[in-house]
Protein backbone atom coordinates (compact mmCIF):
# COMPACT_ATOMS: atom_id res chain seq x y z
CA UNK A 1 0.00 0.00 0.00
CA UNK A 2 0.86 3.67 -0.17
CA UNK A 3 0.65 5.06 3.38
CA UNK A 4 0.77 8.59 4.78
CA UNK A 5 2.38 9.15 8.20
CA UNK A 6 1.84 12.66 9.59
CA UNK A 7 4.46 13.53 12.19
CA UNK A 8 6.62 10.94 10.44
CA UNK A 9 9.95 12.56 11.38
CA UNK A 10 9.16 12.40 15.09
CA UNK A 11 10.16 9.77 17.64
CA UNK A 12 7.22 7.41 17.05
CA UNK A 13 6.61 8.45 13.46
CA UNK A 14 10.12 7.62 12.27
CA UNK A 15 9.94 4.14 13.82
CA UNK A 16 6.56 3.63 12.15
CA UNK A 17 8.02 4.68 8.78
CA UNK A 18 10.81 2.11 9.28
CA UNK A 19 8.30 -0.64 10.02
CA UNK A 20 5.96 0.16 7.11
CA UNK A 21 8.87 0.23 4.65
CA UNK A 22 10.15 -3.06 6.05
CA UNK A 23 6.67 -4.52 5.43
CA UNK A 24 6.93 -3.53 1.74
CA UNK A 25 4.75 -0.40 1.65
CA UNK A 26 5.39 2.99 0.07
CA UNK A 27 5.52 5.72 2.73
CA UNK A 28 4.81 9.44 2.50
CA UNK A 29 6.18 11.16 5.60
CA UNK A 30 4.62 14.57 6.32
CA UNK A 31 6.19 16.73 9.04
CA UNK A 32 6.77 20.43 9.71
CA UNK A 33 9.86 19.61 11.82
CA UNK A 34 8.60 21.56 14.85
CA UNK A 35 9.54 18.66 17.12
CA UNK A 36 10.29 16.07 14.44
CA UNK A 37 13.88 15.93 13.18
CA UNK A 38 15.39 15.27 9.77
CA UNK A 39 18.06 13.11 11.41
CA UNK A 40 15.36 10.62 12.48
CA UNK A 41 14.60 9.83 8.83
CA UNK A 42 18.00 10.60 7.25
CA UNK A 43 18.61 6.89 6.69
CA UNK A 44 15.36 6.66 4.67
CA UNK A 45 15.83 9.58 2.27
CA UNK A 46 17.62 7.47 -0.36
CA UNK A 47 14.89 4.81 -0.30
CA UNK A 48 12.79 5.08 -3.47
CA UNK A 49 9.72 3.83 -1.54
CA UNK A 50 9.98 6.79 0.87
CA UNK A 51 8.95 10.40 0.30
CA UNK A 52 9.39 13.29 2.76
CA UNK A 53 7.06 16.31 2.56
CA UNK A 54 7.68 19.30 4.82
CA UNK A 55 4.19 20.56 5.66
CA UNK A 56 2.07 21.56 8.65
CA UNK A 57 -1.09 19.48 9.21
CA UNK A 58 -2.93 22.65 10.25
CA UNK A 59 -2.96 23.57 6.55
CA UNK A 60 -4.95 21.38 4.11
CA UNK A 61 -2.96 18.91 2.03
CA UNK A 62 -3.62 16.48 -0.80
CA UNK A 63 -1.90 13.17 -1.36
CA UNK A 64 -3.10 9.90 -2.89
CA UNK A 65 -2.77 7.10 -0.32
CA UNK A 66 -4.49 3.94 0.90
CA UNK A 67 -3.99 4.48 4.64
CA UNK A 68 -3.23 7.39 6.98
CA UNK A 69 -1.55 7.37 10.40
CA UNK A 70 -2.07 10.74 12.12
CA UNK A 71 0.79 11.15 14.60
CA UNK A 72 1.35 14.90 14.17
CA UNK A 73 1.40 16.76 17.50
CA UNK A 74 4.02 17.76 20.08
CA UNK A 75 3.76 15.12 22.80
CA UNK A 76 5.96 16.22 25.70
CA UNK A 77 4.92 18.92 28.21
CA UNK A 78 7.72 21.44 27.40
CA UNK A 79 7.01 21.12 23.68
CA UNK A 80 3.22 21.28 23.76
CA UNK A 81 3.19 24.04 26.38
CA UNK A 82 5.68 26.14 24.37
CA UNK A 83 2.87 27.19 22.02
CA UNK A 84 -0.41 25.89 23.50
CA UNK A 85 -2.67 27.47 20.87
CA UNK A 86 -0.62 25.83 18.11
CA UNK A 87 -0.90 22.52 19.99
CA UNK A 88 -4.71 22.70 20.02
CA UNK A 89 -4.76 23.68 16.34
CA UNK A 90 -2.48 20.75 15.46
CA UNK A 91 -4.74 18.26 17.24
CA UNK A 92 -8.07 19.64 16.03
CA UNK A 93 -7.35 21.05 12.56
CA UNK A 94 -4.87 18.26 11.85
CA UNK A 95 -7.60 15.72 12.64
CA UNK A 96 -10.09 17.55 10.42
CA UNK A 97 -7.64 17.62 7.50
CA UNK A 98 -6.72 13.94 7.88
CA UNK A 99 -10.37 12.93 8.17
CA UNK A 100 -11.37 15.01 5.16
CA UNK A 101 -8.63 13.36 3.13
CA UNK A 102 -9.63 9.88 4.34
CA UNK A 103 -13.26 10.59 3.47
CA UNK A 104 -12.34 11.63 -0.08
CA UNK A 105 -9.97 8.71 -0.63
CA UNK A 106 -12.05 6.13 1.29
CA UNK A 107 -8.80 5.42 3.17
CA UNK A 108 -8.47 3.92 6.64
CA UNK A 109 -7.14 6.51 9.10
CA UNK A 110 -5.60 6.00 12.53
CA UNK A 111 -5.55 8.67 15.22
CA UNK A 112 -2.64 8.52 17.66
CA UNK A 113 -4.48 9.60 20.79
CA UNK A 114 -3.04 9.49 24.28
CA UNK A 115 -3.50 8.24 27.81
CA UNK A 116 -3.67 11.93 28.74
CA UNK A 117 -7.36 11.81 27.75
CA UNK A 118 -7.81 10.10 31.15
CA UNK A 119 -6.29 13.12 32.95
CA UNK A 120 -5.43 12.50 36.61
CA UNK A 121 -7.38 9.24 36.82
CA UNK A 122 -9.60 8.17 39.68
CA UNK A 123 -9.64 4.63 38.26
CA UNK A 124 -6.52 2.43 38.07
CA UNK A 125 -5.68 0.78 35.73
CA UNK A 126 -7.52 2.82 33.10
CA UNK A 127 -9.89 0.90 30.77
CA UNK A 128 -11.10 2.39 27.49
CA UNK A 129 -14.55 2.83 29.05
CA UNK A 130 -13.23 5.36 31.60
CA UNK A 131 -14.16 8.94 30.61
CA UNK A 132 -11.31 10.58 32.50
CA UNK A 133 -10.70 13.35 35.02
CA UNK A 134 -9.29 16.25 33.00
CA UNK A 135 -8.79 19.90 33.88
CA UNK A 136 -10.07 21.86 30.83
CA UNK A 137 -8.33 25.14 31.77
CA UNK A 138 -4.89 24.07 33.04
CA UNK A 139 -1.42 24.28 31.48
CA UNK A 140 -1.69 20.73 30.15
CA UNK A 141 -5.19 21.25 28.73
CA UNK A 142 -3.96 22.27 25.27
CA UNK A 143 -2.73 18.71 24.77
CA UNK A 144 -5.25 16.74 26.83
CA UNK A 145 -8.34 18.52 25.49
CA UNK A 146 -6.93 18.81 21.97
CA UNK A 147 -6.56 15.03 21.83
CA UNK A 148 -10.01 14.52 23.38
CA UNK A 149 -11.55 16.78 20.72
CA UNK A 150 -9.67 14.90 17.99
CA UNK A 151 -11.21 11.64 19.22
CA UNK A 152 -14.66 13.29 19.09
CA UNK A 153 -14.04 14.34 15.49
CA UNK A 154 -12.89 10.85 14.51
CA UNK A 155 -15.99 9.20 15.90
CA UNK A 156 -18.32 11.84 14.40
CA UNK A 157 -16.75 11.37 10.95
CA UNK A 158 -17.15 7.62 11.43
CA UNK A 159 -20.83 7.88 12.42
CA UNK A 160 -21.84 10.64 10.00
CA UNK A 161 -19.62 9.95 6.97
CA UNK A 162 -18.72 6.26 7.42
CA UNK A 163 -15.00 7.08 7.50
CA UNK A 164 -12.97 3.95 8.32
CA UNK A 165 -11.23 5.04 11.54
CA UNK A 166 -8.96 3.54 14.20
CA UNK A 167 -8.25 5.35 17.50
CA UNK A 168 -5.40 4.25 19.78
CA UNK A 169 -4.58 5.71 23.20
CA UNK A 170 -0.82 5.63 23.67
CA UNK A 171 0.65 5.26 27.14
CA UNK A 172 4.23 6.35 27.99
CA UNK A 173 6.54 5.08 25.25
CA UNK A 174 10.34 5.32 25.14
CA UNK A 175 13.30 4.23 23.06
CA UNK A 176 15.94 5.44 20.59
CA UNK A 177 15.24 8.76 18.80
CA UNK A 178 13.53 10.36 21.79
CA UNK A 179 14.47 14.04 21.85
CA UNK A 180 17.09 14.56 24.54
CA UNK A 181 15.36 17.78 25.68
CA UNK A 182 11.74 16.65 25.43
CA UNK A 183 11.18 16.78 29.19
CA UNK A 184 9.87 13.21 29.41
CA UNK A 185 11.00 11.23 32.39
CA UNK A 186 12.97 8.47 30.62
CA UNK A 187 15.01 10.86 28.45
CA UNK A 188 15.44 13.25 31.41
CA UNK A 189 16.84 10.55 33.69
CA UNK A 190 19.06 8.94 31.05
CA UNK A 191 20.56 12.24 29.84
CA UNK A 192 21.10 13.50 33.40
CA UNK A 193 22.74 10.23 34.44
CA UNK A 194 25.06 10.13 31.41
CA UNK A 195 26.09 13.76 32.00
CA UNK A 196 26.69 13.12 35.71
CA UNK A 197 23.97 15.60 36.69
CA UNK A 198 21.49 15.19 39.54
CA UNK A 199 18.38 13.21 38.58
CA UNK A 200 15.31 15.41 38.99
CA UNK A 201 12.32 13.70 40.60
CA UNK A 202 9.15 15.76 40.95
CA UNK A 203 7.16 15.42 44.17
CA UNK A 204 7.97 12.44 46.39
CA UNK A 205 8.62 10.19 43.40
CA UNK A 206 5.81 7.78 44.29
CA UNK A 207 3.68 8.74 41.28
CA UNK A 208 3.61 5.90 38.77
CA UNK A 209 3.96 5.46 35.03
CA UNK A 210 3.92 2.45 32.71
CA UNK A 211 6.69 2.35 30.11
CA UNK A 212 6.26 0.70 26.70
CA UNK A 213 9.25 0.17 24.40
CA UNK A 214 8.75 1.77 20.99
CA UNK A 215 8.99 -1.47 18.95
CA UNK A 216 6.14 -2.99 20.97
CA UNK A 217 3.94 0.06 20.39
CA UNK A 218 4.56 0.09 16.62
CA UNK A 219 3.64 -3.61 16.47
CA UNK A 220 0.35 -2.71 18.16
CA UNK A 221 -0.29 0.07 15.62
CA UNK A 222 0.21 -2.23 12.65
CA UNK A 223 -1.93 -5.03 14.08
CA UNK A 224 -4.75 -2.62 14.94
CA UNK A 225 -4.76 -1.11 11.45
CA UNK A 226 -4.84 -4.58 9.94
CA UNK A 227 -7.96 -5.82 11.76
CA UNK A 228 -11.61 -5.02 10.99
CA UNK A 229 -13.38 -5.96 14.25
CA UNK A 230 -12.99 -2.67 16.15
CA UNK A 231 -12.42 1.03 15.48
CA UNK A 232 -11.37 1.69 19.08
CA UNK A 233 -10.57 3.46 21.22
CA UNK A 234 -7.83 0.99 22.14
CA UNK A 235 -5.22 1.29 24.88
CA UNK A 236 -1.66 0.49 23.82
CA UNK A 237 0.97 0.49 26.54
CA UNK A 238 2.81 -1.62 29.06
CA UNK A 239 0.71 -2.57 32.11
CA UNK A 240 3.85 -2.86 34.28
CA UNK A 241 3.66 0.05 36.76
CA UNK A 242 6.78 1.73 38.18
CA UNK A 243 7.27 4.66 40.53
CA UNK A 244 9.51 7.53 39.47
CA UNK A 245 11.96 6.58 42.22
CA UNK A 246 12.17 3.01 40.90
CA UNK A 247 12.87 4.31 37.40
CA UNK A 248 15.53 6.74 38.68
CA UNK A 249 17.32 4.00 40.62
CA UNK A 250 17.20 1.57 37.68
CA UNK A 251 18.57 4.25 35.33
CA UNK A 252 21.51 4.92 37.68
CA UNK A 253 22.21 1.19 37.93
CA UNK A 254 22.21 0.66 34.16
CA UNK A 255 24.28 3.77 33.34
CA UNK A 256 26.73 3.18 36.16
CA UNK A 257 26.10 6.80 37.15
CA UNK A 258 26.94 8.29 40.55
CA UNK A 259 24.38 11.10 40.36
CA UNK A 260 22.24 12.11 43.30
CA UNK A 261 18.44 12.10 43.17
CA UNK A 262 16.95 15.50 43.98
CA UNK A 263 13.29 16.38 44.50
CA UNK A 264 11.42 19.37 43.05
CA UNK A 265 7.76 20.48 43.36
CA UNK A 266 5.22 18.49 41.37
CA UNK A 267 3.96 20.35 38.23
CA UNK A 268 0.27 21.27 38.14
CA UNK A 269 -2.18 18.57 36.96
CA UNK A 270 0.61 15.96 36.86
CA UNK A 271 -1.17 12.56 36.99
CA UNK A 272 -0.42 10.50 40.11
CA UNK A 273 -1.04 7.19 38.34
CA UNK A 274 -0.83 5.97 34.79
CA UNK A 275 -1.39 2.31 33.97
CA UNK A 276 -3.23 0.88 30.96
CA UNK A 277 -5.82 -1.85 31.05
CA UNK A 278 -4.84 -3.74 27.87
CA UNK A 279 -7.41 -6.54 28.07
CA UNK A 280 -8.96 -5.36 24.78
CA UNK A 281 -5.62 -5.33 22.93
CA UNK A 282 -4.81 -8.80 24.26
CA UNK A 283 -8.17 -10.15 23.12
CA UNK A 284 -8.47 -8.28 19.82
CA UNK A 285 -4.87 -8.24 18.60
CA UNK A 286 -3.23 -11.02 20.63
CA UNK A 287 -0.85 -8.19 21.55
CA UNK A 288 1.09 -7.36 24.65
CA UNK A 289 4.51 -5.77 25.22
CA UNK A 290 7.46 -8.13 24.80
CA UNK A 291 10.42 -5.91 25.81
CA UNK A 292 11.01 -5.65 29.59
CA UNK A 293 11.82 -2.22 31.02
CA UNK A 294 15.42 -3.10 31.85
CA UNK A 295 16.13 -4.36 28.32
CA UNK A 296 14.43 -1.36 26.71
CA UNK A 297 16.33 1.05 28.95
CA UNK A 298 19.64 -0.57 27.97
CA UNK A 299 18.85 0.05 24.27
CA UNK A 300 17.76 3.62 25.01
CA UNK A 301 20.87 4.35 27.08
CA UNK A 302 23.08 3.00 24.25
CA UNK A 303 21.37 5.41 21.83
CA UNK A 304 21.89 8.42 24.11
CA UNK A 305 25.52 7.46 24.80
CA UNK A 306 26.10 7.88 21.09
CA UNK A 307 24.45 11.32 21.14
CA UNK A 308 26.08 12.84 24.23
Amino acid sequence: MRILVTGGAGFLGSHLCDRLLKDGHEVVCLDNLFTGRKQNIAHLLSNTQFEFVRHDVIDPFKVEVDQIYNLACPASPPHYQYNPIKTVKTSVMGAINCLGLAKRLRARVLQASTSEVYGDPQVNPQPESYWGNVNPVGKRSCYDEGKRCAETLFFDYHRENKVDIRVVRIFNTYGPRMHEADGRVVSNFVVQALKGEDLTVYGDGQQTRSFCYVDDLIEGFVRFMGQTHSVGPLNLGNPGEFTMMELAELTLKLTGGKSKIVHKPLPSDDPKQRQPDIALARRLLKWEPAVPLEEGLKRTIAYFRGKI
